[in-house]
Protein backbone atom coordinates (compact mmCIF):
# COMPACT_ATOMS: atom_id res chain seq x y z
CA UNK A 1 0.00 0.00 0.00
CA UNK A 2 0.38 3.41 -0.71
CA UNK A 3 1.64 5.09 2.98
CA UNK A 4 0.79 8.83 3.20
CA UNK A 5 2.97 11.46 4.88
CA UNK A 6 0.42 14.06 5.97
CA UNK A 7 2.20 16.99 7.07
CA UNK A 8 1.77 18.65 3.74
CA UNK A 9 0.44 22.14 5.25
CA UNK A 10 1.84 25.14 3.32
CA UNK A 11 3.52 26.75 6.58
CA UNK A 12 4.90 23.74 7.70
CA UNK A 13 8.30 24.75 6.48
CA UNK A 14 7.56 28.15 9.04
CA UNK A 15 6.55 25.38 11.86
CA UNK A 16 8.18 26.38 15.41
CA UNK A 17 10.63 23.99 16.14
CA UNK A 18 11.82 25.32 19.48
CA UNK A 19 9.80 23.41 22.58
CA UNK A 20 7.03 25.25 23.57
CA UNK A 21 7.02 25.97 27.81
CA UNK A 22 3.91 24.42 29.46
CA UNK A 23 1.14 26.86 29.13
CA UNK A 24 -1.21 25.17 30.96
CA UNK A 25 -2.18 26.65 34.55
CA UNK A 26 -3.10 23.48 36.51
CA UNK A 27 -1.36 23.07 40.02
CA UNK A 28 -0.56 19.16 39.22
CA UNK A 29 0.63 19.68 36.20
CA UNK A 30 4.17 18.43 36.72
CA UNK A 31 2.46 15.32 37.87
CA UNK A 32 0.56 14.75 33.99
CA UNK A 33 3.45 15.02 32.23
CA UNK A 34 4.66 12.17 30.37
CA UNK A 35 7.99 10.43 30.03
CA UNK A 36 9.20 10.72 26.64
CA UNK A 37 8.52 7.56 23.91
CA UNK A 38 9.16 7.19 20.59
CA UNK A 39 5.69 7.50 18.59
CA UNK A 40 4.63 4.95 16.29
CA UNK A 41 4.96 4.91 12.55
CA UNK A 42 2.32 6.81 10.81
CA UNK A 43 0.64 3.85 8.59
CA UNK A 44 -2.54 5.41 6.75
CA UNK A 45 -2.93 4.36 3.79
CA UNK A 46 -3.88 6.66 0.66
CA UNK A 47 -6.34 3.65 -0.45
CA UNK A 48 -8.26 3.64 3.15
CA UNK A 49 -7.88 7.43 3.31
CA UNK A 50 -10.00 7.31 -0.76
CA UNK A 51 -12.27 4.82 1.14
CA UNK A 52 -13.31 6.91 3.97
CA UNK A 53 -14.15 9.77 1.87
CA UNK A 54 -16.33 8.25 -0.90
CA UNK A 55 -18.27 6.56 2.22
CA UNK A 56 -18.50 9.78 4.24
CA UNK A 57 -18.54 12.56 1.88
CA UNK A 58 -20.45 15.00 4.68
CA UNK A 59 -17.15 14.55 6.91
CA UNK A 60 -15.71 16.42 4.14
CA UNK A 61 -18.32 19.06 2.97
CA UNK A 62 -17.30 22.26 4.05
CA UNK A 63 -18.71 24.58 6.48
CA UNK A 64 -17.94 28.30 6.46
CA UNK A 65 -16.70 28.85 10.25
CA UNK A 66 -18.59 30.65 12.44
CA UNK A 67 -19.07 31.74 16.43
CA UNK A 68 -21.20 29.37 18.05
CA UNK A 69 -21.88 31.75 21.21
CA UNK A 70 -19.37 34.33 23.00
CA UNK A 71 -18.18 38.12 22.62
CA UNK A 72 -16.22 39.31 19.26
CA UNK A 73 -13.03 37.97 19.82
CA UNK A 74 -13.85 35.30 22.14
CA UNK A 75 -16.08 31.84 23.28
CA UNK A 76 -16.16 28.91 20.96
CA UNK A 77 -15.87 28.72 17.29
CA UNK A 78 -16.77 26.33 14.91
CA UNK A 79 -14.03 25.10 12.43
CA UNK A 80 -15.27 21.45 11.29
CA UNK A 81 -17.10 20.37 8.17
CA UNK A 82 -20.67 19.09 7.72
CA UNK A 83 -20.09 15.66 9.28
CA UNK A 84 -17.53 16.54 11.54
CA UNK A 85 -17.05 18.72 14.50
CA UNK A 86 -14.26 20.73 15.25
CA UNK A 87 -13.99 23.73 17.63
CA UNK A 88 -11.62 26.77 18.35
CA UNK A 89 -11.57 28.86 21.18
CA UNK A 90 -9.13 32.15 20.79
CA UNK A 91 -7.44 34.06 23.25
CA UNK A 92 -5.25 37.11 24.01
CA UNK A 93 -2.56 34.43 24.72
CA UNK A 94 -2.52 31.95 21.79
CA UNK A 95 -5.21 29.70 21.00
CA UNK A 96 -7.01 26.23 21.68
CA UNK A 97 -8.41 23.62 19.21
CA UNK A 98 -10.60 20.90 20.08
CA UNK A 99 -10.14 17.89 17.72
CA UNK A 100 -8.22 17.77 14.40
CA UNK A 101 -10.45 15.64 12.32
CA UNK A 102 -9.44 13.19 9.51
CA UNK A 103 -6.04 12.26 9.09
CA UNK A 104 -5.90 14.98 5.75
CA UNK A 105 -8.04 17.75 7.61
CA UNK A 106 -5.71 19.35 9.42
CA UNK A 107 -5.46 22.50 6.31
CA UNK A 108 -9.59 22.19 6.96
CA UNK A 109 -8.60 23.27 10.31
CA UNK A 110 -5.83 25.64 9.52
CA UNK A 111 -7.97 27.66 6.84
CA UNK A 112 -10.69 27.83 8.56
CA UNK A 113 -8.69 29.71 11.49
CA UNK A 114 -7.59 31.66 8.85
CA UNK A 115 -10.78 32.67 8.09
CA UNK A 116 -11.84 33.62 11.04
CA UNK A 117 -8.69 36.28 11.31
CA UNK A 118 -6.83 34.31 13.39
CA UNK A 119 -3.04 32.60 12.65
CA UNK A 120 -3.27 28.54 13.16
CA UNK A 121 0.94 29.04 13.66
CA UNK A 122 -0.70 30.70 17.58
CA UNK A 123 -2.71 27.32 18.18
CA UNK A 124 -1.04 26.67 21.44
CA UNK A 125 -3.20 23.97 22.85
CA UNK A 126 -4.58 20.98 20.99
CA UNK A 127 -7.25 18.87 22.80
CA UNK A 128 -9.02 15.56 21.38
CA UNK A 129 -12.37 14.50 22.76
CA UNK A 130 -11.16 10.88 21.78
CA UNK A 131 -8.83 8.60 19.94
CA UNK A 132 -10.32 7.46 16.83
CA UNK A 133 -9.28 8.62 13.34
CA UNK A 134 -12.30 10.93 12.26
CA UNK A 135 -11.10 13.46 15.44
CA UNK A 136 -7.64 12.33 15.86
CA UNK A 137 -6.25 12.27 12.44
CA UNK A 138 -5.54 15.77 12.04
CA UNK A 139 -3.76 16.66 15.36
CA UNK A 140 -0.14 15.53 14.35
CA UNK A 141 -0.30 17.98 11.36
CA UNK A 142 -1.82 20.73 13.32
CA UNK A 143 1.10 19.95 16.00
CA UNK A 144 3.47 20.03 13.64
CA UNK A 145 2.25 23.26 11.98
CA UNK A 146 1.83 25.21 15.51
CA UNK A 147 4.15 24.09 18.00
CA UNK A 148 0.82 23.53 20.18
CA UNK A 149 1.06 21.15 23.93
CA UNK A 150 -0.81 18.36 23.15
CA UNK A 151 -3.21 17.25 26.29
CA UNK A 152 -5.01 14.02 26.28
CA UNK A 153 -6.16 11.63 28.92
CA UNK A 154 -4.41 8.55 29.97
CA UNK A 155 -6.60 5.94 28.54
CA UNK A 156 -6.19 7.42 24.82
CA UNK A 157 -2.69 7.90 25.30
CA UNK A 158 -1.88 4.32 23.58
CA UNK A 159 -4.22 4.94 20.87
CA UNK A 160 -3.26 8.73 19.98
CA UNK A 161 0.56 7.76 20.14
CA UNK A 162 0.34 4.52 18.57
CA UNK A 163 -1.60 5.74 15.94
CA UNK A 164 -4.60 2.66 16.25
CA UNK A 165 -8.27 2.28 17.45
CA UNK A 166 -7.85 0.31 20.70
CA UNK A 167 -8.55 -3.05 20.61
CA UNK A 168 -8.40 -3.15 16.85
CA UNK A 169 -4.58 -2.91 16.68
CA UNK A 170 -4.22 -4.54 13.48
CA UNK A 171 -6.92 -3.13 11.37
CA UNK A 172 -5.43 -0.81 9.44
CA UNK A 173 -8.83 1.14 7.70
CA UNK A 174 -8.35 2.26 11.64
CA UNK A 175 -5.41 4.20 11.68
CA UNK A 176 -4.56 7.22 12.22
CA UNK A 177 -1.28 9.20 12.41
CA UNK A 178 0.24 9.46 15.51
CA UNK A 179 0.65 11.82 17.65
CA UNK A 180 2.65 12.73 20.96
CA UNK A 181 0.61 13.52 24.18
CA UNK A 182 2.47 16.06 25.76
CA UNK A 183 0.14 16.21 28.92
CA UNK A 184 -1.73 13.66 30.58
CA UNK A 185 -5.35 15.34 31.92
CA UNK A 186 -7.71 14.04 34.54
CA UNK A 187 -11.06 13.93 35.61
CA UNK A 188 -12.15 17.51 37.01
CA UNK A 189 -8.82 19.38 35.80
CA UNK A 190 -8.02 22.01 33.88
CA UNK A 191 -6.21 23.82 31.50
CA UNK A 192 -6.07 27.30 31.32
CA UNK A 193 -4.86 30.04 28.42
CA UNK A 194 -5.69 33.36 27.98
CA UNK A 195 -8.51 34.03 30.28
CA UNK A 196 -9.70 30.46 29.14
CA UNK A 197 -10.15 27.61 31.44
CA UNK A 198 -11.69 24.34 29.79
CA UNK A 199 -12.37 21.29 32.69
CA UNK A 200 -11.98 17.79 31.65
CA UNK A 201 -14.70 15.51 32.16
CA UNK A 202 -13.47 11.48 31.31
CA UNK A 203 -16.70 9.93 30.00
CA UNK A 204 -14.86 6.78 28.97
CA UNK A 205 -16.67 3.70 26.73
CA UNK A 206 -16.70 5.36 23.31
CA UNK A 207 -12.75 5.66 23.95
CA UNK A 208 -11.38 4.57 26.99
CA UNK A 209 -10.18 7.75 27.35
CA UNK A 210 -12.78 9.59 26.13
CA UNK A 211 -13.14 13.05 27.18
CA UNK A 212 -15.57 15.74 27.25
CA UNK A 213 -14.92 19.60 27.73
CA UNK A 214 -16.93 21.85 29.61
CA UNK A 215 -16.26 25.80 29.69
CA UNK A 216 -17.88 29.48 30.67
CA UNK A 217 -18.41 31.53 27.57
CA UNK A 218 -20.26 35.21 28.17
CA UNK A 219 -22.65 36.79 25.63
CA UNK A 220 -24.65 39.68 25.82
CA UNK A 221 -23.92 39.91 29.93
CA UNK A 222 -24.53 36.63 30.61
CA UNK A 223 -22.44 33.69 31.40
CA UNK A 224 -23.16 30.13 29.40
CA UNK A 225 -22.36 27.09 30.49
CA UNK A 226 -20.78 25.30 27.34
CA UNK A 227 -20.11 21.18 27.12
CA UNK A 228 -18.46 19.76 24.18
CA UNK A 229 -19.08 15.93 24.34
CA UNK A 230 -16.98 13.25 23.76
CA UNK A 231 -19.56 10.64 22.24
CA UNK A 232 -21.27 7.86 23.69
CA UNK A 233 -22.26 5.51 21.27
CA UNK A 234 -21.18 1.40 20.98
CA UNK A 235 -20.70 2.43 16.88
CA UNK A 236 -17.74 0.11 15.49
CA UNK A 237 -17.04 -1.17 19.45
CA UNK A 238 -17.68 -4.60 20.73
CA UNK A 239 -19.15 -4.78 24.21
CA UNK A 240 -18.64 -8.83 25.15
CA UNK A 241 -16.93 -11.96 23.26
CA UNK A 242 -14.50 -10.19 23.70
CA UNK A 243 -14.86 -6.56 24.65
CA UNK A 244 -13.59 -3.82 22.89
CA UNK A 245 -10.88 -3.31 25.81
CA UNK A 246 -11.21 -5.01 29.55
CA UNK A 247 -14.00 -2.91 31.49
CA UNK A 248 -15.80 -0.63 28.58
CA UNK A 249 -19.59 -1.89 29.74
CA UNK A 250 -18.75 -0.69 32.91
CA UNK A 251 -17.59 2.30 31.55
CA UNK A 252 -20.39 2.92 29.13
CA UNK A 253 -22.79 2.68 32.52
CA UNK A 254 -20.67 5.18 34.45
CA UNK A 255 -21.13 7.73 31.92
CA UNK A 256 -24.60 7.42 31.43
CA UNK A 257 -24.56 7.62 35.42
CA UNK A 258 -22.39 10.87 35.28
CA UNK A 259 -24.20 12.72 32.37
CA UNK A 260 -27.75 11.66 32.80
CA UNK A 261 -28.48 15.03 34.82
CA UNK A 262 -26.33 17.34 33.47
CA UNK A 263 -28.17 20.26 31.78
CA UNK A 264 -25.38 22.50 30.17
CA UNK A 265 -26.51 26.32 28.68
CA UNK A 266 -24.88 24.75 25.00
CA UNK A 267 -24.16 21.15 23.94
CA UNK A 268 -21.76 20.69 20.98
CA UNK A 269 -20.50 17.36 20.08
CA UNK A 270 -17.63 16.31 17.26
CA UNK A 271 -20.47 15.03 15.18
CA UNK A 272 -23.11 18.15 14.76
CA UNK A 273 -25.96 15.34 14.05
CA UNK A 274 -25.87 15.08 17.71
CA UNK A 275 -26.54 18.58 18.61
CA UNK A 276 -28.54 19.55 15.47
CA UNK A 277 -26.08 21.70 14.41
CA UNK A 278 -27.24 22.81 10.77
CA UNK A 279 -30.86 24.12 12.03
CA UNK A 280 -29.38 25.79 15.09
CA UNK A 281 -27.38 27.50 12.17
CA UNK A 282 -29.86 28.54 10.40
CA UNK A 283 -31.92 30.17 13.31
CA UNK A 284 -28.87 32.11 14.23
CA UNK A 285 -28.12 33.08 9.99
CA UNK A 286 -31.69 34.35 10.46
CA UNK A 287 -31.43 36.63 13.52
CA UNK A 288 -31.42 34.02 16.90
CA UNK A 289 -28.29 35.37 18.52
CA UNK A 290 -28.86 32.23 21.00
CA UNK A 291 -29.82 29.29 18.93
CA UNK A 292 -27.42 27.37 19.91
CA UNK A 293 -28.77 27.64 24.07
CA UNK A 294 -30.96 25.42 25.06
CA UNK A 295 -30.53 23.74 28.68
CA UNK A 296 -32.42 20.64 27.21
CA UNK A 297 -30.61 19.64 24.25
CA UNK A 298 -27.83 17.75 25.92
CA UNK A 299 -30.69 15.74 28.67
CA UNK A 300 -32.76 14.11 25.25
CA UNK A 301 -29.45 13.45 23.50
CA UNK A 302 -27.47 11.08 26.24
CA UNK A 303 -31.43 9.42 26.83
CA UNK A 304 -31.72 8.73 23.48
CA UNK A 305 -27.68 7.36 23.16
CA UNK A 306 -28.66 5.58 26.38
CA UNK A 307 -30.96 3.78 24.72
CA UNK A 308 -29.06 2.85 21.68
CA UNK A 309 -26.29 1.73 23.60
CA UNK A 310 -29.02 -0.51 26.00
CA UNK A 311 -30.13 -2.18 22.68
CA UNK A 312 -26.96 -3.14 21.13
CA UNK A 313 -25.14 -4.58 24.20
CA UNK A 314 -29.12 -7.11 24.44
CA UNK A 315 -28.13 -7.18 20.53
CA UNK A 316 -24.39 -8.26 20.83
CA UNK A 317 -25.12 -10.46 23.77
CA UNK A 318 -27.98 -12.37 22.35
CA UNK A 319 -25.34 -13.03 19.55
CA UNK A 320 -22.68 -14.13 21.73
CA UNK A 321 -24.57 -16.68 23.50
CA UNK A 322 -23.73 -20.35 22.67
Amino acid sequence: MKMMRFLTLPLLALAACAPIPDIAESSNEQAGTPAPTALAENRVSTENLAKWRKGNPSWYAAVEPFQVVGEQGAGLYYVGTEGLGMFFIPTPDGHIVIDGGMPDQASTVAEAITKLGYDPKDIKILLNSHAHLDHSGGLADLKAMSGAQMIASEGDRSALEGGFYLGSEEEDFLFAPPVKVDRIIADGETVSLGGVTMTAHLHPGHSRGCTSWSMDVTQGGKIYDVLVFCSATVAANRLVNPPQYEGIVDDYRSTFDKTRNLNPDVFVANHPGFFGMMKKREKQKAGDALAFVDDKAFGKFITRVEGWFKDALQKQSAKAAP
